[in-house]
């Protein structure tokens, strides 16, 4: 399974457009997000993701190359996994809760809670506000283009944003967490994960498939 350490800074919450400048500084290391789960949809982009923390905040810093690219969802809490999107569920106390934040290519988000698929508990918008976004391709949504593109989506996510708990920092923590690629209405439909998913079909809502990230 993949060793995925987040490293720390000790500088405050860059603008997430400065995220890719703060994790080359601190060489964060880039992690494919390429297991090919479900033979039903063999498409796989290419993707990748690297992250840091500064114990008030993380940093999510996505790579994607895809065939074609779409940003139908028009605003946050919408429908996002349609379009072009990256994905980071994670577990980050000691219980049954799960987050599923999802971005699509242009930074309109999801962010919910709950501890199964059904009934999840969507971010009131004061919480949605909290998370920075950038993307090389603007953010202002647009239908799907059929032509290869290059892109890249950075988040900055107060550890407040998880608002189901009362979280100081993740600093020193292992918590379970998976990232996704996804695009369920793309000409090419697909779903990747970063740690590998047994199940008959699609479905990222498993937290009994979430590996370890590992937090300084």
């Amino acid at each position: 399974m993949h060793t995925f350490i987040v490293k720390k800074t000790d500088l405050q919450t860059p603008e997430a457009a400065q995220v890719p400048q703060l994790l080359n500084g601190m060489a964060a290391e880039w992690h494919g997000i390429d297991c090919l789960n479900w033979p039903d949809f063999p498409y796989r982009p290419k993707v990748a993701v690297r992250m840091a923390h500064n114990g008030e905040a993380l940093f999510l810093h996505y790579r994607v190359e895809e065939q074609t690219v779409a940003a139908v969802a028009e605003g946050d809490n919408g429908r996002v996994w349609e379009d072009s999107c990256c994905e980071f569920f994670c577990q980050p106390a000691n219980d049954d809760y799960y987050y599923n934040l999802e971005c699509n290519c242009v930074g309109t988000v999801l962010l919910a809670a709950g501890k199964e698929r059904e009934g999840r508990e969507r971010a009131p918008q004061e919480v949605l506000a909290e998370i920075g976004r950038w993307s090389s391709l603007g953010r202002k949504p647009f239908a799907e283009k059929a032509a290869p593109h290059q892109w890249e989506l950075c988040l900055t996510v107060p550890v407040r944003c998880f608002f189901k708990h009362d979280l100081s920092s993740l600093g020193g923590q292992a918590i379970r967490a998976n990232f996704y690629k996804c695009g369920d209405r793309l000409q090419q439909p697909h779903f990747l994960s970063f740690y590998p998913i047994s199940l008959p079909k699609p479905d990222f809502h498993r937290p009994d498939f979430f590996g370890l990230l590992t937090f300084e």
